[in-house]
């Protein structure tokens, strides 16, 4: 960039790929937030069960010093959303032509077709080449029950999923596409 006098300087956007995850919970922990203000939905992060095995007090404060994981967990967010159940789970991959099956572990895979079963709506939101994409229950289910490999084509998940665009504002609205794929509207409404 120049600036008056002649003097130039760059600058260098630093990118930490460490937390892409991490970024993405925040995104939809967001978007969720703004939900809930607004009321239009009750969406939430499960925590993660644990058992506490020991505990000391550090600053008149409980500090879990050594703790397992009780139960395995299921998937990363649930709630209701216009009467309905509503489950998912946020997925990130560096990998630019698929999206590895050794993402989703095979009980979340059983729990997704038990909430598919039960007629809940489940899906996958999946980062992917920057791009954030929802991915269907039945969709994923179905390349699985359809494809015996080890990851998901891009290609699948392109024409498949739905992106899901960011707003500052809202965050990533993924209830746009929960409608869709709920039946609450039809595609020309779109």
């Amino acid at each position: 960039m120049n600036y008056p006098n002649k003097i130039k300087k760059e600058f260098h956007k630093n990118i930490n790929y460490a937390n892409r995850g991490m970024d993405l919970e925040n995104i939809i922990n967001e978007t969720n937030e703004y939900y809930l203000e607004k009321d239009i939905a009750l969406i939430y992060k499960k925590p993660t069960p644990i058992g506490v095995v020991k505990v000391s007090y550090e600053n008149n404060k409980q500090v879990i010093n050594k703790a397992y994981f009780a139960t395995q967990s299921t998937l990363d967010y649930n709630g209701l959303y216009k009467g309905k159940y509503v489950e998912f789970d946020a997925k990130n991959t560096e990998s630019k032509t698929a999206f590895p099956l050794n993402n989703v572990h095979p009980h979340q895979i059983k729990h997704i077709r038990n909430v598919i079963k039960h007629g809940g709506i489940v899906f996958l939101i999946i980062r992917m080449n920057d791009i954030i994409y929802l991915l269907n229950g039945p969709d994923f289910i179905s390349f699985i029950d359809t494809y015996k490999r080890k990851s998901i084509p891009y290609d699948y998940i392109k024409e498949y999923g739905y992106v899901l665009e960011y707003n500052y504002n809202k965050g990533i609205n993924y209830l746009k596409y929960v409608d869709l794929i709920g039946g609450f509207v039809n595609e020309e409404d779109k």
